[in-house]
Parts: structure tokens; sequence; C-alpha cells
């Protein structure tokens, strides 16, 4: 009888330990500071979603969309990977949007999985209808008080595995002809930092590594996607130069079916004037 309790109590930690890594959201804020930034956007908040790939959160997304309507948001930014390529289900992805249309506006650009899943039309177009601005290559102008920043987002390099990442990232950049203006870039790809930073982009938020997916308490991240064993980008805030990335651990998972000391994670970030 002994055994079995504690056999019972152990399959109950193991399961609550799995559920607690995998379905309790945290939200993860962040101040980010620029001189160049314009005073009508000090204190303007922005929600950051990652890496869903098809997780669920509470029925029709309930525990997610509470989440961000807490965090009041002026924007949303969508940085990819909606969807997961291995078990393709737009419809869990669109719940979400249509309830994040609701709260403000949002801002999407397409990751590695919706490039594999072959759909990236029909995606696109299917989150346009709901009222989202998806940024491929491009920029929207966002205004505020008078002034304005500029809003760009940039493709996935998987739709042209024959260039280099990192020449493919920087061909992307100058493709979206960026005014000269404070930038916020939505680019689903961390470990190109050094493309960011000679290009002078003043605030990128990426996804993608996945925190790690599994993470060593005290040590960080165990393989994230473009950065191998042991990335040194996985979650935060990095800066060098006056370019600023925000890396979100993201939501969801894919290849290894659990996050394990990794939390998903929405990212709200707060933006002053230095």
């Amino acid at each position: 009888m002994k055994k079995l309790i504690v056999l019972l109590a152990l399959v109950l930690f193991a399961w609550g330990f799995v559920w607690v890594n995998n379905k309790w959201i945290q939200t993860t804020e962040y101040t980010v500071a620029s001189e160049k930034m314009p005073e009508a956007f000090e204190g303007t908040k922005i929600v950051q979603i990652s890496d869903l790939h098809n997780a669920t959160f509470g029925k029709n997304q309930s525990s997610l969309i509470k989440k961000v309507e807490d965090a009041q948001p002026d924007a949303i930014f969508l940085t990819g990977d909606l969807i997961d390529s291995n078990r393709y289900d737009l419809q869990t992805s669109l719940t979400l949007v249509d309830a994040l249309v609701e709260m403000s506006e949002v801002y999407f650009v397409i990751g590695n999985h919706e490039v594999a899943v072959n759909e990236v039309d029909k995606i696109t177009e299917a989150l346009e209808t709901r009222g989202v601005t998806v940024l491929m290559n491009e920029t929207a102008e966002w205004e505020k008080g008078g002034e304005t920043i500029q809003i760009a987002g940039i493709n996935d390099p998987l739709l042209n595995v024959e260039v280099k990442e990192e020449d493919y990232i920087q061909q992307a950049i100058e493709e979206t002809e960026l005014a000269d203006a404070f930038t916020l870039m939505l680019s689903h790809r961390p470990e190109v930092f050094n493309v960011y930073v000679e290009e002078a982009i003043d605030v990128v938020f990426s996804g993608h590594a996945h925190g790690g997916q599994i993470r060593i308490p005290g040590i960080g991240g165990v393989l994230a996607p473009g950065q191998g064993w042991f990335p040194e980008m996985t979650t935060g805030v990095f800066r060098k130069e006056e370019t600023q990335l925000v890396l979100s651990r993201g939501l969801g998972n894919s290849g290894f079916p659990l996050r394990v000391f990794n939390l998903p994670e929405i990212v709200v970030v707060t933006l002053e004037k230095e």
C-alpha cells in the first residue's frame, strides 16, 4: 500500500511539473529606453507573442487571452511561428488572433514554421482579413500625439535556403527601405543580432530560440534553433551599440514536446525616452 501511495504521489508530481512548465503563462516585463524615441511614445506598452506552435492555453485560448488583456497593450507584436509545421492547425492560432485584434493594433511577421508548412499565403491572408498588419519586408507608420515611429517586419530566411542566413536578413532589411525614423523591427531570428547592429536598427523583437527549450537553473538554455547547444541568446534584452533586441522565450514547443524549467511567456515592453 505504501508503495502504491508513493507511486501515485510521484505520478501526480510529474504530471503537475509538466503542466506548470508547459501551461503556466508568465508575463515578463522589460523597459526599453532610447534617446531617439519620440516623446509622445513615452510609456507605450507593447505585448510580444512568439512561437505559439499551435499550443493551447485554456478553452479557446482563454488563459492566454486574459494574460494579454491584463497587460493593456497599445500594440501587439506576433513574431512568428504561430503554427507548427508538425501539427498544423491554423484555427487554433486564429482563435487567439480574433481576440487580440479587439484589444489593439496587431502586427505579424512569419517564422520558419509558416514557411515550412508551405501555407504562407493562406496564413497571411487569414490574418489580414482579421485586421492584422502583416509585414513582409515592409514598414508601417505608428502615429501618436502628432509624432511617428516606424514598425518594420522582415521575412524568415527559410524562404531561400540557398542564401546564407546573415545575407538574407541583410537583404530583407534593405528591401524594407527604412525611413530615417525610430524603428521597431519584428524579425523571427535573434541569432543574427550583429546584422541588426550593423544596420543600426533601434529595437528588434525576436523569438525562435524557445528559451533554450530545456533550461538548467543557474546555467540557462540547453538547445536553440540556429544557435545549437548552450546558446548565448535565449531570453531577455540584449544591447550592442545603439541596437536593442528583445528576445521572447515563446509559448509552445517544436520537435521536443516539452518545456522544462522554461515557463511559457508573453513579453510586455514599455517604451521610455532616455
